[in-house]
């Protein structure tokens, strides 16, 4: 015969909570005449002189068992799908395992989805035409060379450890020596733990110091008189740029840092994009369309010209001593006479500072750069619509 235990509360005279595994239950009475309630009912007890009896008040009804059969489901079947643009402005739908959606489901997503997807298409648009808009003003960034280089400093930006307070024990935990023991411990540990971390942080806000004093020294002493650390300089800050296109840069300093000659590998017309995008203002889609030829040369015309306008800004923004930038831009093309690849100057221009101080830097946006580097001394052989004929550089 199985024990069953239960646990009685007591609440008031002649009131009790019962606590058991099968919940909770009360009674209620003195002792010879109760009344039990709980979740089989209630139900009256009495006893006198040995004999007892017992009898229901009432029972819960019986609760209704839950069908297990599966109900049939009425909400309509939910798909992932994926929406891309292409660069020729196609819409493109795929289910999430990457096939085709057909006509019918296309027509469904567009119904339930257009806000989305005439967003999608907005930004695609924007990218097509963003990349001709970058090409041609990457001019408008370039500095001015009025002011000399200067040193900002950067502060150690980790911050130092906290050093641990002592422990202040709790009333209860001073009669226990053990206790007031092992907080003391603790601290201890805590203590070691952080001169561990100051240490270890002294070193790094060394090491901060003495480079920022080094990167002092270079840009207020070096780059005004050494070469080399002008060329790593001059490299460093023209690598900070984010060109829209590879741009490869040779350069030379000389007259201890007076001459500054310059190689640039400009990008080809091939490379240049080709497509302009719209938006349509009824259905969904994108409208791409290929650029006259006269017209990517010119957007070429501009870019290559606004490449060396912006290296002879940098150069003469980094180096304080650069009394003469000369450049000159050169491109792959092929030979027509062999069909081989050669190296082709399209320009080359010598700048002095003196003129180049006379741009008005905060107004780049009325500088034409093709005209811009007309004024200076320029060896250039190129048509009003773009077509560049081979030049022999400075």
């Amino acid at each position: 015969m199985a024990l069953r235990f239960r646990r009685s509360i007591k609440l008031a005279p002649g009131i009790r909570m019962n606590l058991s595994k099968s919940g909770m239950s009360w009674t209620l009475g003195p002792r010879g005449a109760t009344v039990g309630i709980g979740k089989r009912g209630a139900r009256v007890n009495t006893s006198f002189m040995g004999f007892s009896s017992s009898q229901n008040l009432y029972k819960p009804a019986p609760r209704q068992r839950q069908s297990t059969t599966p109900q049939p489901a009425s909400a309509p079947r939910t798909i992932s799908l994926t929406c891309g643009v292409t660069d020729d402005g196609v819409l493109t739908f795929h289910d999430e395992d990457g096939n085709p959606l057909n006509e019918s489901m296309v027509e469904q997503a567009k119904k339930q989805n257009r806000e989305a997807i005439q967003g999608l298409i907005q930004r695609k648009c924007d990218e097509i035409n963003g990349e001709l808009d970058t090409l041609a003003t990457i001019h408008l960034d370039t500095p001015a060379p009025h002011s000399s280089p200067r040193f900002v400093p950067e502060y150690y930006a980790s911050p130092a450890p906290v050093l641990p307070t002592p422990p202040i024990p709790r009333w209860w935990e001073k009669l226990f020596t053990k206790r007031v023991a092992k907080l003391e411990a603790a601290h201890q540990q805590a203590l070691a733990d952080y001169q561990t971390q100051l240490a270890a942080w002294e070193q790094g806000k060394s090491r901060h110091e003495q480079e920022q004093e080094r990167l002092r020294h270079f840009i207020e002493h070096e780059i005004h008189h050494d070469t080399d650390a002008m060329e790593r300089w001059l490299e460093e800050n023209l690598q900070d740029i984010a060109w829209p296109r590879e741009t490869l840069v040779s350069l030379d300093i000389s007259e201890q840092g007076q001459q500054v000659r310059l190689d640039v590998d400009l990008p080809e017309i091939e490379d240049m994009p080709s497509k302009i995008a719209a938006v349509p203002a009824r259905g969904l889609r994108l409208s791409v369309k290929e650029l006259p030829a006269v017209q990517v040369r010119k957007r070429y015309m501009a870019h290559v010209h606004g490449v060396g306008f912006r290296i002879i800004g940098e150069t003469f923004a980094a180096l304080p001593c650069a009394r003469r930038v000369t450049l000159s831009g050169f491109s792959q093309r092929n030979d027509p006479a062999t069909g081989q690849v050669r190296d082709d100057y399209l320009y080359s221009v010598g700048v002095e500072r003196s003129d180049w101080e006379r741009i008005d830097f905060e107004l780049l946006t009325m500088v034409d750069v093709v005209e811009s580097l007309a004024q200076f001394e320029l060896r250039r052989q190129m048509t009003k619509t773009g077509i560049f004929r081979p030049i022999e550089p400075f």
